[in-house]
């Protein structure tokens, strides 16, 4: 129940390389976030697996097998890869309805997801009329149509109120719970940081780092904000590296909280604040997706 990707390559006639030489997996049970800066190769890679342009060389398979192979794609794969696409005058629920008897899903199923996604109240009004946050829950509701084992989903968080993002965080960690293979593209870091719980991070076409975010995570040193009034007195405690912050705090590197407020109780330094901070996703993520010259 795997999507694998080897050694994929991706060119055009132009002469652009869009993806050089990607491989990766991501196994069902986890939300995996892909991400890159624009023009990394993220949505060509996705458009490779699903079938929609071919390419260059090298595989991108879904439980083992291109998409163009799979029989009755819908009921295996949900993908949504831009919220667009419906008609303007056709309400949401006669669209998921003229899909799902193309494919043979009931009716039922259609009111289900229409139920999931929250636009049980809307469903009936013209599409023509939804903001960019209901047409986002509309395309995900067409991936849901089928059930799939796999969803594959670009910026599905583009447009979506605080509660909406909210609800789609549980939507998506409940589908990795349930089994299902939850791959998400997106450039909002500080969300896919709340999200995920794998992340495959790409720069120029090419692989940079695949694993858990608390792998990344725990990459880099962590830092301890140390304040109070007599801090600078830990400054010079030998083997320490040490900084002062910008409001004359100190900043301890690769040292533990535990540590710190143990030679501060010794020294009798008085603490107001002990803070142990890591990078976030953010920082993270520039450090590996800029090149030497700068960022992407």
């Amino acid at each position: 129940m795997a999507i694998e990707v080897a050694h994929l390559t991706k060119s055009f006639g132009s002469g652009v390389t869009a993806v050089k030489d990607l491989s990766f997996t991501i196994t069902p049970g986890k939300v995996t976030g892909f991400l890159g800066p624009n023009g990394s190769g993220k949505t060509t890679t996705l458009r490779c697996l699903l079938g929609l342009v071919s390419q260059t060389s090298g595989t991108a398979t879904i439980d083992g097998v291109p998409y163009r192979e799979i029989e009755n794609p819908i009921t295996v794969v949900g993908a949504s890869l831009e919220a667009s696409g419906f008609h303007p005058a056709r309400s949401a629920r006669n669209h998921l309805r003229m899909i799902a008897a193309v494919v043979g899903i009931s009716d039922t199923r259609v009111d289900e997801v229409l139920h999931t996604v929250g636009l049980t109240e809307a469903a009936d009004r013209k599409v023509g009329g939804y903001s960019l946050g209901m047409r986002q829950r509309l395309a995900l509701a067409v991936a849901l149509l089928g059930s799939p084992s796999f969803l594959i989903l670009d910026e599905p968080a583009n447009g979506l109120d605080p509660e909406g993002i909210s609800w789609l965080r549980s939507f998506l960690q409940h589908q990795a719970g349930q089994g299902v293979t939850v791959l998400v593209s997106s450039h909002v870091l500080s969300e896919v940081q709340q999200t995920v719980d794998d992340v495959i991070i790409i720069r120029t076409g090419s692989l940079v780092y695949q694993g858990s975010l608390k792998s990344l995570s725990d990459g880099g040193p962590a830092e301890v904000i140390v304040r109070g009034p007599s801090v600078d007195k830990l400054k010079e405690t030998p083997g320490w590296t040490v900084r002062t912050g910008e409001h004359g705090e100190l900043i301890v590197i690769g040292v533990s909280a535990a540590e710190i407020g143990h030679r501060a109780f010794t020294e009798a330094v008085e603490l107001h604040e002990l803070r142990e901070v890591t990078p976030d996703l953010e920082a993270l993520f520039l450090g590996l997706t800029q090149s030497e010259g700068g960022a992407q």
